[in-house]
């Protein structure tokens, strides 16, 4: 037997020609904790079925990293499907959408057969005892360890396929491809199509639960942090309704799916969308100015993930405060950063200025609470190259129609405004809650764009490259778990600032960044999977971004901020 040369953690490997990652998988399964669900051939993501080429440098992926819990997250949704169309009457199931994720979650709603008049069906209600009936069969399909069978085939045979099979959004999906050829899997007899790779077989998806939620379900998987442990759902309900306004603001539209936005491009109805969903924002900004000052709140704090287009928002919602006889002044809460000597520091010696008590807690609460008597203030800045707070701006004063806007990372939590009572705060959680996905079964992660929109900002304004934001993004995300998520339940008001049109938009600006990333260094795998993802895409003359867009915080020529 021909043998080949590849290496494995930094060792050279002989093997026989053919020789498939599953088979490696399993002689080295042993040097790791958690189950081995997708390899690393020369920095790209490839299946266990992949067979080996000499050369190569391979790494293996496990539960426990981010591009092996993505995979596990596409072998359950295909197991879900399966099994509903396995144990659900047939002759009363239209389409399974899988929507968004909800705290450990993921949700899922049934639906219900088109009518004959062809109205779509209504949801389809799940008791307790079909539920139950679902799980078992997918814990069956797990026992039985069946194989995710891999097929390409042309592109037009699978839009005709996934017509046939009453999969009108995939149908769509294969219009718009440039490939030629697209894969499709096989589970039993159960056929589709998931955008990534998928596990080898069904005997590594263990660990999952279902749970009735509202009208539909949801699908609970272990975290990163925890790969055989499934945690508690706790989900918040005002993100549910936030998410769900946004998912039939989509519907109304008709625009749900890339598909369904492709086809807007390509029959020239982009502006028109372009301009409702700008219109549905500025509406919704309008509203809750109407709500602050309803309330009478004399303090607004403004809180988000990063690349939520936190500073957008507070500019327009500004504008809405005026339109209503109220003076908002700016707060900066990096203006109140302790001296850098002070500042706490990471575990690595790093400063940690995301921490609340890198924050001057009791000195802001003082100048708030001197503001709100009508006292006179001078509140300080915050030097970045000396590290120290300087008091060298006018004094303030605030009349009655004043109010005082602040953003920043902690604006949620209640220990950083202690002292202020709650009818004076008036609390906004920001962030970009997509709810366009490739189609039904394919959702798009809520973060995808927010990472997007960062790489965009960060190469255009700061000289930052892709290689580096996609470094940086795990540790922003441990800074919003921390600092930010665990009290968007606490939010008066949410503002989704996702835009359908958006990742249309950022293409032309991330496709070349994204193309810089070396192939030899840990963020190229990362780096091609944002390619191969915007590659569903058809672009969007940017210049047709309304200029007060929050998408004009990340791509530039906005009239608010440049």
């Amino acid at each position: 037997m021909e043998q080949v040369t590849i290496t494995i953690g930094g060792k050279s490997v002989s093997c026989d020609k053919g020789t498939t990652l599953y088979e490696l998988s399993r002689t080295y399964q042993d040097a790791y904790r958690y189950p081995i669900i997708v390899g690393r051939c020369d920095g790209v993501i490839q299946e266990l079925y992949h067979e080996v080429v000499d050369g190569t440098q391979v790494e293996f992926c496990t539960t426990e990293e981010k591009d092996g819990t993505r995979a596990y997250i596409r072998g359950m949704s295909m197991l879900l499907l399966k099994a509903i169309y396995s144990v659900l009457p047939r002759e009363r199931i239209g389409k399974v959408t899988l929507e968004y994720s909800l705290d450990s979650g993921y949700f899922c709603r049934i639906h219900e057969k088109q009518t004959e008049d062809g109205k779509e069906g209504g949801a389809y209600w799940l008791d307790k005892i079909s539920l139950k009936a679902i799980e078992d069969r997918m814990r069956q399909y797990v026992e039985e360890d069946i194989r995710f069978q891999k097929e390409i085939i042309p592109t037009r045979e699978a839009k005709k396929l996934f017509h046939e099979l009453g999969m009108e959004k995939k149908s769509m999906l294969c219009e718009y491809r440039r490939n030629s050829r697209m894969t499709v899997y096989r589970l039993g007899g159960f056929i589709d199509y998931y955008y990534g790779a998928m596990p080898y077989s069904t005997g590594i998806l263990k660990h999952f639960s279902l749970q009735l939620f509202e009208d539909g379900l949801v699908f609970i998987t272990p975290r990163r942090s925890n790969p055989l442990v499934l945690p508690e759902f706790k989900p918040s309900m005002k993100l549910y309704r936030t998410m769900q306004q946004t998912n039939e603001w989509g519907e109304k539209l008709h625009v749900s799916s890339v598909g369904e936005l492709n086809r807007e491009i390509v029959n020239g109805g982009i502006t028109e969308l372009m301009l409702t969903q700008e219109a549905l924002h500025e509406k919704r900004i309008g509203d809750i100015a109407e709500e602050i000052a309803n309330r009478g709140s004399r303090i607004v704090t403004i809180a988000g993930p990063s690349s939520s287009g936190k500073t957008t928002f507070s500019y327009r919602l500004s504008t809405q405060l005026k339109t209503l006889g109220l003076r908002p002044h700016p707060i900066g809460l990096d203006d109140y950063f302790v001296n850098r000597e002070d500042t706490p520091k990471r575990p690595d010696g790093q400063y940690n200025y995301e921490c609340l008590e890198a924050l001057d807690v009791k000195g802001l609460n003082e100048d708030l609470n001197r503001l709100l008597r009508g006292e006179e203030v001078q509140l300080p800045t915050y030097n970045f190259i000396t590290g120290m707070r300087e008091y060298n701006k006018a004094p303030l004063q605030l009349d009655k129609d004043e109010i005082l806007v602040i953003e920043g990372i902690h604006g949620l939590n209640d220990k950083l405004t202690y002292s202020i009572p709650s009818d004076e705060k008036y609390k906004i959680y920001i962030s970009a809650l997509t709810t366009l996905n490739l189609d039904n079964h394919n959702r798009i992660p809520t973060t995808e764009a927010r990472m997007i929109r960062r790489i965009i900002r960060d190469a255009r304004t700061r000289g930052n490259s892709a290689r580096k934001t996609i470094s940086m993004w795990s540790g922003v995300r441990e800074g919003e778990n921390a600092n930010i998520f665990p009290f968007q339940e606490q939010a008066d008001a949410m503002f989704n600032s996702a835009l359908i049109y958006e990742l249309a938009a950022m293409k032309l600006y991330a496709d070349p960044v994204l193309f810089q990333v070396p192939k030899d260094c840990p963020e190229y795998s990362e780096a091609q999977r944002l390619l191969k993802f915007l590659d569903y895409f058809l672009p969007v003359d940017p210049h047709a971004v309304p200029l007060n867009s929050i998408l004009r915080e990340f791509i530039g020529g906005g009239i608010l901020l440049d």
